[in-house]
């Protein structure tokens, strides 16, 4: 079974594909909006995380306990909406901002000595909070020393067109910060600003003498710590890529040992969502964007519907327009590349219009031809009145009879080819003899000059025997016409399990190759100039057809010229459809010529 593009696929095609863009640019505008709801939210929730986080650092950076963070928790979850819990690595509670159990997973866990660079990547490699000065925390009159001096500074270099300010840094001592170009010479130094203060200086030393010992352990010589904590050594040493990698480690573990005690100890943090869907934002932008979408698939489906109709109508309208032209122009046919039914639809008209060509040309010949069989025995019949009319000769009836007998014996065919090709050629079927019928039309065929032979077993079949004799009469007819004297005319019979065949075969002048197609048309003799007398209707092999197609058979002719012509009527009997009911009240028929 071939598969074809039909009117019915191309419409659930584009119903189809409407429906999938229409699903699609739903989907994508539901996801973008929502997209954009849950990464707002995502992003509004890491920044209160952020701020809780950062919050509870600086709390446990400037603390060394836990003591009084309850109210700040309290506080931020009220800011944030969010359930805050602290607890210790055994999950024992330090500050809860609602009563129950925190998750199993903690979300970040606060320490000042070990930052989460993930939720503030401002924290140096050492992961150490600024904010956690421990001992080098500055006294009051150390701070107020050290903002005089900066703000000095900062009055110094506005003086000079320089743009400065005063700030503080992390750990709370005072610098100043330049904007632009630095003075080529800083006349406005202040040596308070770069040098330790009494505190620092202290607790600078304490952490070279951890940072020495450290490396002391590594067999390295000790260096010298500034305020930056940069480093040198006190002595020469060998260089090495290495070296400086395990003196920066000593130092940040040295720095986490002299601060360890000014901290608050690490905790957990667990901080709570409440159980909220995003909610889409429909504000004017996203409305806009739904608006859009909404048009833009109103557009596709109008095209999408305009090109289908436009496929579909096309081919129409082309019918309709050779329909019209089929009025005057009996050949107009319509060119269709389109495939399913309009493709069927034109390929039938196309047909359509070949066989009313057909038939146009059938119904002219056979106007034609009847016209031409018709004129010569009515001329011949005129001729003979006029000449008795004339007195030139007497009134030969034996001839008019003939020629009238001529003129029913062609229109009786022709109205048995017209019933025939109306459907409506009747049968009536009744047993009989095929031995006897085959010489029933042996003898009414009288044959001078020729052999005529019957070879058929002594069975009965089922049929019309008065249409079968009519079919085998022709047959016979022409057999005879076509064999010159001295040749053999055969009458063969025999029957398989459902057909019955019967053969006429002579040994006549035959029938050429390319004649052979054309035998069984209507009026259609091999050599037009031969006369009615000689020639016959041109009707008979037409009619033969006639009768075996009505008996769900076939006939089919083989020639060879020179050696003679075999014909072959081919009928069902005994099954096949069932015949109509006999019609036992049927007329005689009426005389006729013998059959042509």
């Amino acid at each position: 079974m071939r598969r074809r593009s039909g009117l019915r696929v191309k419409l659930l095609a584009a119903s189809v594909l409407v429906a999938v863009c229409s699903v699609a640019a739903t989907a994508w505008v539901v996801s973008t909006l929502t997209s954009g709801a849950i990464q707002q939210q995502r992003g509004q929730a890491l920044a209160e995380d952020t701020r809780v986080y950062d919050t509870l650092l600086a709390f446990a950076a400037r603390n060394r306990g836990w003591t009084g963070v309850d109210k700040i928790v309290a506080d931020l979850a009220v800011t944030t909406g969010r359930k805050i819990t602290l607890t210790t690595h055994d999950r024992r509670p330090i500050a809860a901002s609602a009563p129950g159990t925190p998750p199993a997973t903690p979300s970040a866990v606060v320490d000042p000595l070990a930052v989460d660079t993930a939720l503030l990547p401002s924290v140096g490699a050492d992961r150490i909070d600024p904010r956690a000065t421990g001992p080098f925390t500055l006294t009051k009159a150390e701070l107020a020393t050290l903002r005089g001096s900066a703000q000095r500074r900062v009055a110094c270099l506005r003086q000079g067109g320089f743009d400065a300010k005063a700030v503080t840094g992390p750990s709370g001592r005072p610098a100043v910060e330049l904007k632009g170009t630095a003075p080529v010479e800083d006349v406005c130094a202040q040596k308070a600003l770069d040098r330790p203060t009494r505190t620092e200086t202290r607790a600078l030393r304490r952490l070279g003498a951890l940072v020495n010992a450290c490396l002391e352990r590594d067999r390295l010589a000790p260096v010298t710590l500034k305020l930056d904590l940069t480093w040198a050594w006190t002595r020469p040493a060998v260089a090495s890529s290495v070296v400086p990698q395990i003196i920066n480690g000593c130092i940040d573990t040295s720095r986490r040992e002299l601060l360890r005690p000014h901290v608050a100890p690490a905790a957990w943090l667990f901080i709570e969502s409440p159980a909220t869907a995003p909610a889409l934002n429909l504000s004017p932008a996203n409305t806009a964007r739904i608006a859009a979408v909404a048009a833009a698939i109103l557009v596709l489906t109008a095209g999408i519907s305009f090109l289908l109709a436009t496929r579909v109508v096309r081919p129409l309208r082309a019918l309709t327009a050779a329909a019209h032209r089929m009025r005057v122009d009996g050949a107009a046919k319509v060119e269709v590349s389109s495939g399913g039914e309009i493709g069927d639809l034109a390929a039938a008209f196309n047909e359509m219009a070949e066989h009313r060509l057909r038939l146009e040309a059938l119904r002219k010949d056979l106007v034609s031809d009847v016209a031409h069989e018709l004129r010569t025995p009515l001329s011949n019949i005129r001729g003979w009145l006029e000449a008795a009319e004339d007195g030139i000769a007497p009134v030969d009836t034996a001839r008019l009879l003939k020629e009238s007998l001529l003129l029913q014996h062609i229109v009786d065919d022709l109205q048995d080819l017209s019933v025939a090709d109306a459907g409506k050629l009747r049968l009536h079927p009744e047993p009989f003899g095929l031995r006897d019928l085959l010489g029933q039309v042996a003898a009414a065929h009288p044959a001078p000059g020729l052999v005529v032979t019957v070879s058929a077993p002594d069975l009965t079949v089922e049929a019309d025997p008065v249409r079968l004799r009519q079919a085998v009469g022709n047959l016979v007819g022409n057999a005879i016409r076509h064999t010159p004297p001295g040749g053999r005319i055969t009458l063969t019979a025999r029957r398989t399990l459902q057909d019955v065949t019967i053969e006429v075969a002579d040994t006549g002048i035959g029938i050429a190759p390319e004649d052979l197609p054309h035998v069984f048309d209507r009026f259609w003799r091999a050599d037009r100039s031969r006369s009615r007398t000689s020639g016959g209707s041109g009707l008979g092999l037409a009619i033969v057809r006639s009768i075996a197609a009505a008996h769900g058979g076939t006939v089919a002719v083989a020639s060879t010229p020179g050696q003679g012509t075999r014909f072959t009527l081919t009928f069902r009997t005994g099954t096949g459809p069932p015949p109509p009911t006999p019609d036992r009240s049927r007329r005689p028929r009426r005389d006729r010529l013998p059959p042509s």
